[in-house]
């Protein structure tokens, strides 16, 4: 086995307008390293001719280029999953393969790492996303830090540095839904967070969608903290004390002022609001008891088709 030093992980899912800029940018950037590196990319299940690129990419620089080629598309933390499963370096980057984090930048998470860091971080300066991705992601994380008490500035970029020990705790836990950013830190003794730039997508559109967006957060939210349940909890309870007042209080007003309807619809308001919470309460143990669910299941998290590396790798 030959041994590296950095292994650049990046997952691949229908980026064919953007690879051929994102190779003639990673491969210099990565040669002025003065280090042995390893590029994993993970095809995501494409529908695209990514996958062909990438092999084309493997032919011409099979020295330092391996391809994991998944059966379908599991989605980006599980393509990263899978990366990780195969790395062979001492520094691991992840790495987006739409050129929005310059891969020029990768020398400022090894700079850190060198300092003795085990966990870099990243945070974007002045990004180049749209408005409201923008305040979607502040609210976001601000709601997370509450809830998680895990502290990352910008939860949303992919750009990051592991050490290999963080990388095999990570491997070692098998869940299903997760976000490795945050399982990164709460395995990490001593991290740290840079700044670094941030560019327009090269090409091609974002792969997230609202929905996406929303389910992520859900499996960051509900993977790393129990708060929402006790939060609904304590919302219960309160409401619980509240209704028993509002019950006494119409009570004393029937002794008083005798029997009348001119409340009904009031109380339609409020059985409507408690019903409304009830399902909002309903959905969210729903979200606890589906990612159990599929954790007991035990299935495969991703199934490999084939991996693309040289006979000098293996």
């Amino acid at each position: 086995m030959t041994a590296v030093k950095l292994s650049v992980v990046i997952p691949v899912y229908n980026e064919e307008e953007g690879l051929q800029a994102l190779f003639d940018r990673l491969y210099p950037a990565l040669d002025k390293l003065n280090r042995s590196y390893e590029i994993i990319f993970i095809n995501d299940g494409s529908r695209d001719r990514s996958p062909a690129l990438l092999r084309e990419q493997f032919e011409l620089r099979p020295d330092v280029t391996r391809v994991v080629l998944l059966n379908g598309n599991y989605g980006q933390h599980m393509a990263i999953m899978a990366g990780f499963e195969q790395v062979r370096g001492e520094v691991i980057i992840t790495l987006d393969a739409d050129l929005q984090n310059p891969p020029e930048e990768i020398q400022k998470l090894l700079d850190a790492m060198d300092q003795g860091h085990d966990y870099v971080g990243t945070i974007r300066a002045q990004r180049q996303d749209t408005t409201w991705r923008r305040v979607a992601s502040r609210l976001m994380n601000r709601l997370r830090e509450k809830m998680t008490r895990i502290h990352m500035t910008d939860q949303g970029c992919m750009m990051r540095a592991y050490d290999k020990k963080i990388i095999r705790a990570i491997s070692s836990c098998r869940e299903i839904n997760t976000f490795i950013p945050a399982l990164a830190y709460t395995f990490a003794s001593n991290p740290t967070e840079v700044t670094v730039a941030h560019e327009e997508r090269a090409a091609g559109e974002s792969k997230y969608s609202l929905y996406s967006l929303i389910r992520l957060n859900f499996d960051l939210i509900t993977g790393f903290s129990v708060v929402p349940l006790q939060w609904f909890s304590l919302m219960g309870m309160g409401l619980s004390v509240l209704s028993a007042l509002f019950v006494i209080y119409l009570f004393i007003r029937r002794l008083i002022v005798g029997p009348e309807a001119e409340g009904v619809f009031t109380l339609f308001a409020i059985t409507f609001l408690l019903i409304g919470i009830l399902l909002f309460g309903i959905g969210l143990l729903g979200e606890y008891i589906g990612r159990i669910y599929q954790q007991v299941r035990d299935r495969p998290r991703f199934l490999i088709q084939a991996i693309l590396e040289s006979d000098n790798n293996t």
